[in-house]
């Protein structure tokens, strides 16, 4: 059955007994069946496993828990994990859940394939396993899950930021002047920081740019270029309600600072730009967070490069050395990968036996590898994932730097040589929705890692390529079944370059 539209009462969020569903029930002849109501105290497995809508997932989340329904409960976690394999909180939930219910089997099993995934936790005193925790193969899962989070790795913190109310969430290298630039989405400011972490101005809001709060960059040394994805939010200190929602890439000259140009994001509405990459071609690409989109500069302006309708959460963007594949990573989803020639997407397959690709933020190409900054997993982490020759799967795994003790949420960084650095524990937790300040004294020293890029070169796990969904068959076409889409190798995307096009045709003759 098809659950087309589910509503969850507020009511029912309070301890009310009024949750009902959009959908199929029994009712007199000639009544719309998808329009009726039905109580979600009711829906069997088969219903819950046809909800293919992760926020309705969510809400009944939400409702199950408040009325312990527990049985329900379950199936629900049990559909969110089938749908988003790569997101370790729905496998953590489920794992918590069969085990409240002492049911050591299910338990077991998903946490030893959580082990094998790299996933950490501490068990061993958690009351919430104690229904299972009576056996030999117990203590080893507890011991296995927690020597996965052992630190791991020879990065350490580069140097410190001063505290402050400054949410500096962005890094860019400029390889001619061998210096970092540091954004503020605070501010709206960027500053030169030499290796030691003394800043020096360099870029502000002002009058001619219209800056806004910085959230990522991107350098074109080549062409002495700065590419900044500003947006203006009500954590912007600048912020102005006239331009609330808007977002934009800025263009600067690398060397002076002086500004070049704005391009603002297309279309009505709120946006939010918020990581960017530039390839050594010249192309640039920009995604928004907030309507998962990725735009590309066309003209006077951007233009859409990248859509999807089934994308949840696009974070970072990498381009290949030959400018030829687009990265990015969803943080639910995954990797995907976009053929600019031809405008064809991919998934970028891999071993989920070995591997969990949920909660990437930072992105970059590196050598033929591509290096990601996991905070979505537990433990946080660094990875360098060897792409085959075609660029299309993962078949070497590599850990950079797992579990340091400077991990509070890693986010964004920029290649520096063979050198990483980025923001190791982001602030933006210490702020509220409308920018407020929740702590004064909450804020710390923003640490600027440097994990090395080459660390045991040529070594790793290896990870032969499978689909990047281990649900059935079936449920991959349920979940894409109205449309085309990139985790499918869906239609084209991206418009192809016809110069590049006719590169491509010359080199095949």
């Amino acid at each position: 059955m098809k659950i087309k539209r589910l509503l969850c009462c507020l009511a029912l969020l309070a301890g009310a007994s009024t949750l009902h569903a959009q959908g199929p029930a029994t009712q007199p002849a000639g009544t719309d069946t998808a329009e009726s109501t039905r109580d979600v105290r009711q829906l069997t497995k088969a219903e819950i496993d046809a909800i293919d809508d992760a926020d309705l997932l969510g809400r009944l989340v939400t409702g199950y828990a408040k009325i312990r329904d527990g049985g329900r409960l379950i199936w629900t976690y049990e559909r969110l994990h089938t749908l988003y394999p790569n997101v370790g909180d729905y496998a953590f939930a489920l794992a918590v859940l069969y085990a409240s219910k002492g049911d050591k089997t299910a338990t077991y099993d998903l946490l030893l394939k959580m082990k094998e995934q790299g996933y950490g936790y501490d068990l061993e005193n958690d009351k919430r396993f104690a229904k299972v925790a009576d056996t030999e193969l117990w203590k080893f899962l507890a011991q296995s899950l927690k020597a996965n989070m052992r630190p791991f790795g020879e990065g350490k913190p580069a140097f410190e930021l001063p505290k402050g109310d400054f949410l500096h969430e962005s890094l860019a290298w400029d390889p001619k002047r061998k210096q970092l630039l540091v954004g503020s989405a605070r501010e709206g400011t960027i500053q030169l920081a030499g290796t030691d972490g003394q800043l020096k101005p360099f870029i502000r809001p002002d009058a001619t740019n219209g800056l806004w709060g910085v959230y990522a960059m991107a350098v074109d040394a080549d062409r002495d270029l700065l590419y900044v994805a500003a947006t203006s939010s009500t954590l912007f200190k600048g912020f102005s309600q006239d331009d609330l929602g808007k977002s934009g890439v800025f263009k600067f000259q690398l060397s002076s600072g002086r500004f070049l140009e704005r391009y603002l994001a297309p279309g009505p509405g709120t946006h939010s730009l918020t990581s960017i990459t530039v390839g050594k071609s010249g192309a640039m690409f920009v995604a928004d967070g907030l309507r998962n989109l990725i735009y590309k500069i066309e003209g006077k302006g951007l233009k859409v490069a990248v859509s999807d309708p089934n994308l949840r959460s696009v974070r970072g963007l990498a381009v290949s050395d030959d400018g030829k594949l687009l990265y990015f990573a969803d943080y639910q989803l995954g990797l995907f990968g976009v053929h600019l020639a031809t405008g064809k997407g991919f998934p970028v397959t891999y071993n989920p036996k070995t591997l969990v690709l949920g909660g990437i933020d930072g992105l970059y190409w590196y050598e033929g590898t591509l290096v990601v900054i996991e905070n979505g997993m537990h433990p946080q982490r660094v990875m360098r994932l060897t792409l085959s020759p075609e660029g299309s799967s993962i078949t070497r795994i590599m850990p950079l730097d797992v579990a340091n003790p400077a991990f509070k949420l890693p986010t964004y960084g920029a290649v520096a040589g063979d050198k990483l650095y980025f923001v190791a524990n982001s602030q933006k937790g210490n702020y509220g929705q409308y920018g407020d300040v929740r702590d004064a004294n909450a804020f710390e020293p923003v640490k600027v890692f440097r994990s090395d890029l080459r660390f045991n070169w040529g070594q790793g796990i290896a990870s032969p390529a499978t689909s990047v969904r281990t649900a059935a068959p079936e449920e991959g076409k349920e979940l894409l079944r109205t449309r085309p889409s990139l985790l499918d190798s869906g239609a084209p995307r991206v418009e192809p370059d016809p110069a590049e096009k006719a590169k491509d045709a010359k080199k095949g003759d």
